[in-house]
């Protein structure tokens, strides 16, 4: 996938965008020798709340200034309280991570093994534990202003609305005013592209060209018929 999206970067400017952090990233692309931001034009960490240009830093912005502190609290104790009524298969850590744009939650904890995962992500499924927690976060507290997006195998994010993968457009659209380039195209490649994945906003967004795929495999065939790569 590297080699492929090293070629792609000869055709047109590449980025990513995604809900963790630049640390988990930079763990899932880069290397202990190569930095994520410079495989990229564009890196967009927790949504674009944490952003990179050529390897160069972009003004940020956090999730806890925009919520205030009392408001957050009342967030995370509802959560806590929450899942320690669940009755899972297993339990373990983690349950609420703090980011800088979003609250990670995790009714099964963010320390669960791969295996745990993929059990957790059938069990969910049956269950829907991850589904009726998010209405019951939106009955509690409907006057937060905020969204909550179901996406990977075992956690939701909560995030201000508006701070979806679309809050990353403003800095692909803001290069007409550094370099003079204006993006008039945007291929966005997403495997959780249906409503209430955390892909979905993006993905039907105007300004983007929305590519719903399942695999690292789908997303490199139709990028070589796309821009004509071996």
């Amino acid at each position: 996938m590297l080699q492929l999206l090293s070629q792609l970067r000869h055709k047109c400017a590449i980025g990513y965008v995604g809900g963790s952090d630049l640390a988990k990233q930079q763990e899932q692309l880069g290397t202990a020798t190569t930095n994520v931001t410079s495989l990229f034009d564009f890196c967009f960490a927790e949504n674009g709340l944490t952003a990179f240009r050529l390897g160069k830093p972009l003004t940020g912005n956090s999730f806890i200034q925009w919520l205030g502190e009392e408001k957050y609290q009342n967030l995370v104790n509802f959560c806590l309280r929450y899942i320690a009524d669940l009755k899972l298969p297993k339990k373990r850590g983690t349950f609420v991570e703090f980011r800088n744009g979003m609250v990670n939650i995790s009714p099964i904890g963010r320390n669960a093994s791969g295996e745990e995962r993929i059990e957790f992500e059938k069990y969910d499924k049956q269950h829907n534990f991850r589904k009726t927690m998010v209405e019951a976060l939106k009955k509690e507290f409907p006057d937060y202003g905020l969204t909550f997006s179901i996406g990977g195998q075992i956690s939701f994010d909560v995030f201000p609305t508006g701070w979806d993968k679309t809050y990353c457009l403003q800095h692909v659209e803001a290069e007409k005013n550094i370099s003079g380039v204006e993006y008039t195209t945007i291929h966005f490649f997403g495997d959780k592209a249906f409503e209430g994945g955390n892909d979905w906003e993006i993905y039907v967004d105007k300004r983007t060209t929305g590519h719903a795929v399942n695999s690292p495999e789908d997303t490199m065939k139709i990028l070589r018929e796309l821009f004509n790569l071996d």
